[in-house]
């Protein structure tokens, strides 16, 4: 069960994120009181897929583990974020996140990036430009990942063939 709960997490803390990369500890200050923050038990789904999703998630402690259509697709550890995707697209969750161990998150809801924008155009251009470059990281990690799979697939037929 999700338990909705109210800590702070420090700044220095969130400065260890890369969405929070070039801001300083003033700036983050502006956001910290936005965030939410939830505890989820071993085996809950965070993020179903198909399901709407409107936050980033930080780990703050534990593991989660993303799949898609059953797949399992990745393990993340604490000090790492999902939902990105689903902040800026409206379209449903592209995959399921699911509590591998007992999690802590904090959370930035599209809500709250409106209201950084209103309070602070910059603060919110600067965070908006590290969203980009953290998705454009893992679109790279994915093509590398699609890539190292379609050789494998060919040397696999190749040795048959």
């Amino acid at each position: 069960m999700c338990y909705l709960i109210q800590y702070m997490v420090d700044t220095a803390a969130l400065q260890a994120y890369s969405l929070f990369g070039g801001l300083s500890a003033e700036q983050i200050g502006l956001i910290r009181p936005l965030m939410g923050a939830a505890i989820f038990e071993a085996g809950e789904i965070i993020i179903a897929e198909g399901k709407p999703n409107d936050s980033i998630y930080f780990i703050i402690e534990g593991r989660v583990g993303v799949s898609r259509r059953g797949v399992a697709i990745v393990e993340l550890p604490e000090g790492q974020t999902f939902g990105e995707m689903e902040l800026l697209d409206v379209m449903p969750s592209v995959a399921t996140v699911t509590a591998v161990v007992p999690v802590r998150v904090v959370t930035i809801s599209n809500r709250c990036v409106r209201a950084v924008y209103s309070r602070d155009p910059k603060v919110f251009g600067i965070v908006m430009m590290n969203l980009a470059r953290d998705l454009s990281r893992r679109l790279r990690r994915m093509d590398e990942l699609a890539c190292d799979a379609a050789k494998a697939s060919d040397r696999s037929a190749e040795s048959a063939g």
